[in-house]
């Protein structure tokens, strides 16, 4: 049996012994009397009894044990010119700093705070400052609208909001402090404190007494020490990407997310302490929490801190700049951000003179990675391409290639094997579990794994209702696939990008997959859109590579060739259009549902985590005209 298959089955038929081992890599303050405890389901908890701080874990225990002089943070920003390293004693040092300045403003054990800033190292100050505190952040993505700001803080309630005076987005100044002042007009939570980090690309104007200055509240401020937590205390809230209406406020906890990220680094990504890890995300996302801040230096490791894009910052060469002049062994981003690359630099040439000798792998998360996106990027880098799965709930990754403990086959389309301590399962409309190389509903058998999601915030009936209820003794992910023969999981997306088609049940996945591998296109979403004769029918929509000069009328009959080809007319695949972009997140997950509706003439509201309004806009008359 090979070191992943056994590993496996420990963690599922000894979960209490095998996270009783991974905790021995987490500093106690309180050793846990229980590992899993068990005694109210589905609220299982992790680690009770034990008292830690996350923060002593991330920085202060790395001090102490001699990688004081190590680099911690890599703050890396082509849109400011700038590049500074922070050792693991420099940060602590700052971090202690504000975290008694966030004190003197009245901050203590289980208090909230927002934090509002773009992807500068104040953010992880900030973060890991409350950390030290025993209080609770939660992370909104910089320069979210000022109503979806207003609406977290009134779930939130915070007793303090850390924000800066802008952040820049490619060229262009984001103005943050009107967006923070008119948030704070419209929520009904009156938030008596905020914390403004003035940038030198633009001043804000400060209302006093409710704002301070950073500068000035950390000059007279006195470092404070970590304080003790329960292990089952939370750490922070997030609220999902692309939420409307009420916010779903994801909370972790402090000691399982602690067990959980620190086996991860070594045993999923490869790295131990010592080497440099770069997550291109945001700290807005769960991957900046789980990859760029908390993971990282909780195992001793070096991490890079972005503040740019895949391309135009100042070209698609960027991250292989990056990855490059820092060193960087592991890179994990999302497949948007390689077909953006893909998409301006279709031969890689921007790769030539780039040392990436020290890259052993780049992974790849946060939507579907298509084989043709996964073929591309090993042809360029000649690296090892892993794709994984997980989700904001879960904190860290559900399946993928655990290139630490064994790297296993990789197979185009599929992020590969449960991660351990993950019963990952399969399961029908009757809740029945469904043969292997069928699709249905992915779901994961109670208990999850410590470092996933112990609740919604303030809201158990709904944490209930949203991922317990609908298969009794099983999480529900909402996404859709497949296990095969081998054990492999296929993730064909959420389970409502699965249409019905003249009573087939068909994955949207699986076309555009079919369409992403033509050589002309750069990215592609296929939709389901109501049809009185056959209840759904799919239309495609596809941006082409640089430099591709293509009619598109044949290009529509060679997609939905090679879609009948593949699938069968069944799918019933006619329609293609050729569009300049594809509305998406920030995060860069394609807005795939909002087209639909707006296919189907129903007036959908547009989630504020869209990253450029105006590709839906230019959008609105193709998909209407189907």
């Amino acid at each position: 049996m090979g070191a992943y298959a056994a590993a496996y089955e420990r963690s599922i038929a000894d979960p209490t012994r095998f996270w009783g081992l991974a905790a021995r890599d987490v500093r106690w303050l309180v050793p846990p009397d229980r590992v899993l405890d068990d005694g109210a389901p589905p609220f299982y908890r992790w680690f009770t009894g034990g008292e830690l701080n996350t923060c002593d874990n991330a920085l202060d225990r790395h001090v102490e044990e001699g990688r004081g002089e190590q680099p911690a943070l890599i703050y890396d920003s082509p849109v400011t010119g700038t590049v500074r390293t922070y050792s693991y004693r420099e940060l602590t040092e700052l971090v202690a700093r504000f975290a008694g300045a966030l004190r003197d403003l009245g901050v203590d054990r289980g208090d909230r705070v927002v934090i509002y800033l773009p992807m500068i190292p104040e953010a992880v100050i900030a973060m890991l400052a409350c950390a030290r505190l025993g209080a609770v952040h939660s992370v909104v993505f910089g320069g979210f609208a000022a109503n979806e700001l207003a609406v977290r803080i009134d779930d939130a309630r915070p007793k303090v909001v850390v924000s800066a005076s802008c952040g820049i987005e490619g060229s262009r100044i984001v103005p943050y402090k009107p967006l923070l002042d008119q948030a704070l007009e419209l929520a009904s939570h009156k938030v008596d404190r905020c914390v403004i980090r003035q940038r030198p690309q633009l001043h804000a104007d400060l209302v006093r007494p409710r704002d301070t200055d950073w500068d000035e509240a950390v000059a007279g401020a006195e470092p404070a020490e970590c304080v003790p937590v329960a292990a089952t205390d939370p750490l922070y809230i997030l609220y999902t990407s692309g939420t409307t209406g009420r916010p779903k406020g994801v909370v972790r906890d402090n000691g399982g997310h602690a067990v959980a990220l620190r086996w991860s680094m070594e045993n999923v990504y490869g790295v131990g302490p010592g080497d440099v890890f770069w997550a291109a995300s945001d700290v807005g996302w769960v991957v900046g929490h789980s990859y760029i801040v908390y993971g990282p230096l909780l195992t001793g490791c070096t991490t890079v801190l972005y503040e740019g894009k895949p391309v135009g910052t100042p070209d698609a060469g960027a991250f292989w700049r990056v990855a490059a002049q820092h060193r960087v062994k592991a890179l994990f981003t999302a497949p948007t951000a390689i077909r953006a690359i893909k998409k301006e630099d279709p031969e890689g040439a921007l790769l030539a003179g780039h040392d990436l000798s020290s890259m052993d792998t780049l992974f790849l998360a946060g939507e579907r990675t298509d084989p043709d996106t996964y073929h591309w990027a090993t042809r360029v880098l000649g690296k090892p391409v892993v794709d994984h799965w997980w989700q904001t709930e879960s904190g860290w990754p559900i399946v993928a290639n655990p290139r630490g403990l064994e790297p296993m086959e990789i197979k185009p389309g599929s992020p590969s094997v449960p991660v351990p301590g993950y019963d990952v399962r399969v399961l029908g409309p009757d809740g029945a579990p469904v043969p292997p190389g069928t699709d249905g509903d992915i779901v994961l058998r109670l208990p999850l794994p410590p470092g996933n999601l112990s609740t919604l915030w303030q809201d158990d009936e709904r944490f209930v209702e949203s991922y317990l209820t609908r298969h009794p003794g099983h999480y529900l992910t909402g996404d859709g696939g497949r296990i095969d023969e081998d054990g492999y999981v296929w993730v064909m997306g959420r389970t409502d990008d699965v249409i019905n088609v003249a009573g087939h049940r068909l994955s949207t996945g699986t076309m555009e997959e079919v369409i992403a591998a033509h050589p002309a296109v750069a990215e592609c979403a296929v939709i389901g859109v109501a049809d009185e004769l056959k209840g759904q029918v799919p239309r495609g929509f596809v941006v082409l590579k640089s430099g591709v000069d293509t009619d598109p009328a044949a290009l529509r009959d060679e997609l939905v060739a090679m879609v009948r080809g593949q699938i069968g007319p069944v799918a019933a695949f006619k329609e293609v259009a050729v569009v300049p972009a594809l509305p998406k997140t920030r995060s860069g997950k394609i807005l795939r549902g909002v087209m639909r509706g707006i296919a189907d003439g129903r007036d959908v509201p547009v989630p504020s985590t869209i990253e450029d309004p105006s590709v839906l806009d230019d959008l609105r008359p193709i998909l209407r005209s189907g």
